[in-house]
């Protein structure tokens, strides 16, 4: 069994586990890293599939006023992404698409049910880098996007995170 569990990502001066948008599960938050530029990442665990609410990219977006986003690793294969800004809103898209759509199972949604075409998402995980003051190319996104998680969904949110400049110290 991998990994379950979210990454939450923002910036600001202040620890993202003191924003009123993520008190339901303070308790749970973890700093895994402080990155350049006040940028943070804290790390909320889940029992296996028994996921924590985690709150609204939307809400912190705007309680920080910064982009924002969580990473919600499943089983260590693939990443459910939110993403918001205050000014460009919010967006969902996903990392392993084909290890994804094994998650979501044989029933009647395709992954375009819940989340934003490759292309579609590239293109706004730019405009999300724009607002968070860094420029970055869309073809490195979109190979992420379409990319297997090798050699781990972890790894390959984190890398994502450098696609989007959220680079580390």
């Amino acid at each position: 069994m991998g990994y379950w569990g979210y990454y939450v990502v923002g910036r600001s001066p202040r620890p993202l586990a003191d924003c009123a948008s993520l008190r339901a599960v303070r308790p749970e938050l973890t700093l895994l890293e402080d990155r350049a530029a006040d940028w943070q990442v804290w790390e909320c665990p889940a029992a296996g599939e028994a996921a924590p609410r985690i709150g609204s990219m939307n809400r912190l977006a705007r309680e920080t006023g910064a982009p924002a986003l969580f990473g919600y690793v499943l089983d260590s294969d693939c990443v459910v992404v939110e993403a918001a800004a205050p000014g460009s809103g919010a967006w969902s898209a996903c990392l392993a698409p084909a290890a994804m759509a094994a998650h979501l199972g044989e029933d009647a949604r395709v992954l375009e049910d819940y989340f934003l075409p490759p292309g579609d998402a590239a293109r706004r995980a730019v405009a999300w880098a724009a607002e968070a003051g860094f420029t970055v190319p869309s073809a490195p996104l979109l190979e992420a996007l379409t990319a297997v998680a090798e050699p781990s969904a972890e790894t390959h949110f984190f890398r994502f995170l450098d696609l989007l400049g959220v680079v580390e110290r």
